[in-house]
C-alpha cells in the first residue's frame, strides 16, 4: 500500500481535503484488513502465522502490506528476535490500542445489527 506524501501541517488536515494527512490515515485505517488486524491485535502479541489464522481469507501479501502500513503509521510495532529462523512478532502500539477500542465498538455493532441489516438487504434484493 503506497500513500502520497502529505505537504503541510498537521494542524491543517482535514477529511474533506483530497490532500490532506487526516484522509490519508482515514484511507490507511478505513480498510477491512486493517480493521481486522487491529481487532486481532488488540488481544494481545502475535505473530505473522498466528494473525493468519486469526483472520480468515487474508492472503499473505494482504497481511504484508497491511502490517507494513500499520506500522508505517505507528499503530503496529514490528519486533525480531534474533533467532533462526528469525521470529517476528506485532504488538499494537498506544495509538493502535486507542483506534482498537473504536473497531471493537464497530465489531459490537455489527453483531447487534448483523440480523437487522441482513434482513434490509433481502428486502431490498427481492
Amino acid at each position: 500500500m503506497v500513500t502520497k506524501q502529505f505537504k503541510g501541517s498537521p494542524d491543517e488536515a482535514d477529511l474533506t481535503r483530497a490532500d490532506s494527512l487526516a484522509r490519508e490515515i482515514f484511507s490507511d485505517v478505513a480498510n477491512k484488513w486493517a480493521l481486522l488486524i487491529i481487532e486481532a491485535l488488540g488481544e494481545g502479541t502475535l505473530r505473522f502465522g498466528q494473525l493468519r489464522d486469526e483472520i480468515a481469507g487474508i492472503s499473505h501479501k494482504m497481511l504484508t502490506q497491511n502490517l507494513r502500513m500499520l506500522e508505517r503509521n505507528g499503530l503496529v510495532e514490528r519486533n525480531v528476535h534474533p533467532t533462526v529462523p528469525p521470529r517476528v512478532e506485532y504488538t499494537l502500539t498506544e495509538p493502535g490500542q486507542a483506534l482498537r477500542e473504536t473497531v471493537h465498538g464497530m465489531c459490537d455493532w455489527t453483531h447487534r445489527y448483523l440480523s437487522h441489516i441482513d434482513a434490509s438487504r433481502r428486502r431490498f434484493d427481492a
